[in-house]
């Protein structure tokens, strides 16, 4: 019963979250429709995640490849995964091999990890992978991605030599010092893909540590 109810308010959650995230593209003048939330499902067990879905949503977000290898195959396959963590290239195979619906890597940060995936993209047969170059903004230590002054040569990068991937964009992280930096939290600076996790799903549920 407990699966059932947050499913339920995950959903609730959802509609919400929506409402909000036209309403803020319509403040700015922008087309319905141009934002696109990804739900950020991490920790979360299958049935809330299928709740979600099934109120509609189709594009869910995953920190962890194993974590997303196993979620992938028990949910309906046209789902619209986005990786979300960073990639080690050592886990790129195992990735797109277990995850035949991945949409998106949104954390491409080198020359490394973007030829990495563009190879087995090729070797696996897969259509164009679609990828953001992540871009580090904020300048924190504890934050990956490619420097800004560097991340023009990362998109040519794609562009040019990785024929098996799509380049779609940039992504970043604001800092979480809201007061400070708000732009960085505001749909109508010109956001097309927004993150949203505990909005929707609730507190994150980690594994206590023994």
């Amino acid at each position: 019963m407990a699966s059932v109810a947050a499913a339920e308010g995950a959903a609730a959650a959802l509609r919400s979250v929506l409402s909000r995230a036209q309403q803020a593209a319509a403040r700015a003048g922008r087309a319905l429709g141009s934002v696109r939330v990804v739900a950020v499902s991490k920790t979360k067990p299958v049935p809330v995640i299928r709740g979600v879905y099934d109120a509609g949503h189709r594009c869910f977000g995953e920190n962890y490849v194993q974590e997303l290898i196993d979620k992938a195959p028990q949910l309906p396959e046209d789902i619209e995964w986005h990786f979300i963590g960073n990639l080690q290239s050592n886990k790129a195979r195992a990735l797109l091999a277990g995850v035949p619906n991945l949409d998106m890597v949104e954390s491409v940060d080198d020359e490394k990890i973007a030829n990495r995936l563009d190879r087995v993209v090729a070797d696996l047969g897969r259509k164009p992978l679609k990828v953001l170059v992540q871009v580090n903004t904020s300048g924190e230590e504890s934050k990956f991605g490619v420097d800004p002054s560097g991340c023009v040569e990362l998109a040519k990068h794609v562009k040019l030599n990785c024929p098996n991937l799509v380049f779609s964009g940039l992504m970043t992280i604001g800092m979480l010092n809201y007061s400070s930096t708000p732009e960085n939290f505001k749909i109508e600076m010109g956001s097309t893909n927004v993150r949203v996790g505990s909005t929707i799903f609730g507190a994150r549920e980690y594994p206590k540590k023994n």
